[in-house]
């Protein structure tokens, strides 16, 4: 996969997680919406190293490992 596909495939799975938040299909705290934004997240921090840019990857980062502690415990708490 090209870096420029990374980053789409990225910016398009955060956006979808976003919209469906505001249309309110999606839970801020559902494991749909955590799970988006960790696989979107995760692509953008691929594509900002792939960049050299370090506040973006510093921003995606974080919003993987957010995303990454959502879903940790939402599983936890179905256990």
């Amino acid at each position: 996969m090209n870096n420029e596909l990374i980053g789409i495939v990225g910016m398009v799975c955060i956006l979808t997680g976003f919209l469906l938040n505001q249309v309110q299909r999606w839970k801020h705290d559902s494991i749909e919406y955590d799970t988006i934004n960790l696989v979107g997240s995760v692509l953008l921090t691929v594509y900002s190293v792939n960049l050299n840019s370090m506040p973006f990857f510093i921003l995606n980062t974080v919003w993987a490992a957010v995303s990454l502690k959502d879903i940790y415990k939402f599983v936890k708490l179905k256990k």
